[in-house]
């Protein structure tokens, strides 16, 4: 039996993929769309049994050519820039892809694992799996929150298994292909590595200089949640992913020099001495973002650990130097 990852050359989707390898897990179906070439990077060191483009993977379901093949689906594929302005694309792209996906599973009694997005949550302080937190900001979030509806009418009497992850601020291995939506954690590296220096955001409304804070989580984190909820087929539901602590651009900026730093065996510094040096600076904030901008997010897990995932999260302190490592190797 396969298993199916959609959008499995992108950042989380070929994390997973890398993870049910390590698990001696080879016969995978990976489905994408490799109009960005360089996403086939992502997949040179996994193992795969087949690759579909997907322009031709809803049609070659529907026809049955996978039918009694599948063991379950871990759907991550979407369009995840939240500047995209056309509407019609995203919820086709993220929406109505996804909708067909989960009818397929459901009549056929399949696992279905698919990635929301904690954009659901909006500029809102409480960021509980409830409808009266979820104030979406931009089309990017809407369409996950459209799809989380749906999926909570369905769970009552589903046939198969229905989880979803409201992913956080993700960062980590193989995101590089994003361009401009990667990860903060991805920026920094790249703009100390070339300038010297991290920049930050100034403060904008309550916030601070660099004091805006967000719940980061590394994508080893986020795979191992995936994982667990496909050794439990019967835990369905939508869950946060992300640690439960938010922590500052300041922090994660503080958290990367210094293990750039560690690189060329430098001892670590404090804020204050990292700024005094010019290792970080505050640039305007872009009018651009302002009202559709999350300066505050912080995973509530109770519900993750309601379902018996009692693993930790690395902090950003351990989750970023891990990463600088790994940039360091591959970049």
């Amino acid at each position: 039996m396969n298993v199916i990852v959609t959008g499995a050359a992108g950042f989380i989707g070929s994390n997973l993929v890398k993870a049910l390898n390590e698990r001696g897990v080879t016969r995978i179906i990976a489905v994408d769309n490799l109009r960005r070439v360089e996403k086939f990077r992502n997949l040179v060191d996994c193992e795969i049994a087949d690759y579909i483009d997907k322009e031709d993977f809803l049609a070659r379901l529907s026809a049955g050519q996978f039918d009694g093949a599948v063991a379950s689906v871990l759907h991550q594929g979407a369009c995840s820039d939240t500047m995209e302005t056309d509407g019609r694309y995203m919820m086709e792209n993220n929406f109505r892809y996804s909708l067909a996906l989960l009818d397929w599973c459901q009549a056929r009694k399949i696992p279905f694992l698919y990635a929301s997005s904690a954009a659901t949550y909006g500029a809102g302080s409480r960021f509980r799996e409830e409808r009266a937190c979820e104030t979406p900001l931009n089309v990017y979030g809407y369409s996950k929150f459209l799809f989380d509806q749906i999926v909570r009418r369905r769970l009552p009497e589903a046939s198969a298994q229905i989880a979803g992850f409201r992913y956080f601020n993700v960062y980590g291995p193989r995101e590089s292909h994003k361009g401009r939506m990667a990860s903060v954690a991805f920026h920094h590296y790249n703009q100390f590595r070339d300038e010297g220096k991290v920049k930050l955001f100034a403060g904008c409304g309550a916030y601070g200089n660099g004091e805006q804070k967000r719940d980061f989580v590394h994508v080893d984190d986020v795979a191992q949640v995936n994982l667990f909820f496909l050794d439990h087929p019967g835990k369905s539901g939508i869950f946060n992913v992300g640690t439960g602590r938010a922590q500052s651009f300041n922090e994660l900026a503080a958290a990367n020099v210094n293990a750039c730093r560690a690189l060329r065996g430098k001892p670590p510094e404090t804020l204050d001495a990292l700024l005094g040096q010019g290792f970080i600076e505050y640039i305007p904030f872009p009018d651009a973002l302002k009202g559709k901008y999350q300066s505050f997010t912080q995973a509530d897990l109770s519900r993750l650990r309601e379902a018996g995932y009692d693993a930790p999260f690395a902090s950003v302190e351990e989750g970023v130097a891990r990463y600088v490592r790994w940039l360091d190797e591959h970049v």
